[in-house]
């Protein structure tokens, strides 16, 4: 499978599957609205950023999965840069087969190389499956997250 996996930067013509990717679980069914037009309003503002990294999982071309990583400037811990893994999606027919893993992996990999300190996630309460994929892969819940949504 190496040779037909490869990832990829995501092009404005990507945001589509992307976005299907997003939606294509419990959660993301509910809170995603495919073919709203504030994807591309989004895309565009993470494009131009070269703080933000949103990239595509490709297997034989086609797109199978995704994820986010942004890079935080920050004071704290003698300046360490850290990297924000976000929004790691692999498609439903593709689950299981170790692409996330990969594209974790990878993740890690460029954080080290754009001179990342460490590299952090959030994953909703309930997802305790990730919550045990993303431990297996070294992460720890060392701290609490919140959110206050601001709409």
């Amino acid at each position: 499978m190496d040779e037909r996996f490869s990832f990829r930067p995501a092009r404005a013509a990507d945001v589509a599957a992307v976005v299907s990717l997003l939606s294509d679980d419990e959660l993301g069914r509910h809170r995603e609205r495919p073919g709203d037009p504030a994807y591309d309003t989004a895309f565009a503002e993470i494009a131009s950023d070269p703080n933000q990294l949103l990239v595509v999982a490709e297997l034989d071309g086609e797109i199978v999965g995704t994820l986010q990583l942004s890079f935080i400037a920050g004071l704290s811990l003698v300046g360490t840069k850290r990297a924000q893994l976000e929004a790691v999606r692999v498609g439903s027919e593709y689950r299981g087969l170790g692409l996330g893993g990969r594209m974790c992996e990878w993740a890690i990999s460029v954080a080290r190389e754009r001179g990342a300190g460490q590299i952090q996630l959030t994953s909703d309460s309930g997802r305790t499956a990730a919550h045990r994929f993303y431990e297996r892969l070294g992460f720890s819940a060392t701290h609490v997250g919140m959110k206050l949504q601001l709409d």
